[in-house]
């Protein structure tokens, strides 16, 4: 096998987050004046980092949210997740499966991925190896994110392999080099989504978390080792 490295996202692809996280958006949003529904919080920013996404409202806006804004979407976030949030089917079954060095990489802030990852018993398997693109200039779609795990887990971006279940996940990983394998299962995911992320470069896409170590082993096998 050539991969040296696993790298998760987290919402969508651990938990099956999305859904929750795009209410709580758009009540936050449309509260402040941006009217907008969960179905279009998804459409529109699903993948996107928050400090992205808000950037792009408030310029369609042509004014500042409030500061308390990121706040007030997280106390909605994480009152949705104690009632709501449950981890990808099958899921940590897979991660401890997988007999190769594994992290996180994940658009949202460190205290909502550690929530989020803890309500759905996923955090133990995973931790301390858990980044967030706060950590980084530029969030997904650019590749900082990516390649900042690879460097922190001593691994070379191109032998590593990236799970994503959104289109600027697999832009930003396959911009740093890495192999993608786009997810599909969560259930914020439409009829078009698999195209979608294989459009966007995933090399293969599955809705089973039950496949994925023997598509990590297919694939491993056949990529070139660097």
């Amino acid at each position: 096998m050539s991969f040296d490295l696993v790298i998760f996202d987290c919402d969508g692809v651990l938990v099956d987050s999305e859904v929750i996280s795009c209410r709580a958006h758009a009540a936050t949003l449309t509260r402040h004046g941006y009217p907008i529904t969960p179905s279009g919080v998804l459409k529109r920013f699903l993948g996107v980092s928050d400090r992205e996404a808000r950037q792009i409202v408030e310029s369609e806006i042509g004014r500042k949210l409030p500061d308390t804004f990121e706040a007030e979407v997280k106390q909605a976030t994480l009152g949705f997740y104690a009632d709501d949030l449950s981890a990808i089917a099958h899921v940590g079954d897979a991660i401890a499966s997988l007999d190769l060095p594994k992290c996180v990489a994940s658009s949202g802030t460190p205290e909502k991925i550690r929530h989020g990852l803890d309500c759905a018993g996923l955090y133990d398997q995973l931790a301390p190896h858990i980044f967030s693109a706060v950590q980084v200039k530029r969030g997904k779609p650019a590749p900082d994110l990516f390649l900042f795990a690879a460097e922190q887990m001593g691994a070379n971006p191109v032998r590593c392999v990236v799970i994503e279940d959104s289109v600027p996940g697999v832009t930003g990983a396959r911009a740093a080099g890495m192999t993608v394998l786009g997810f599909y299962g969560g259930s914020h995911c439409t009829a078009e989504h698999e195209d979608m992320l294989r459009r966007a470069g995933a090399a293969v896409t599955f809705a089973d978390m039950r496949e994925l170590p023997g598509l990590i082993a297919e694939i491993g096998a056949k990529t070139p080792v660097a």
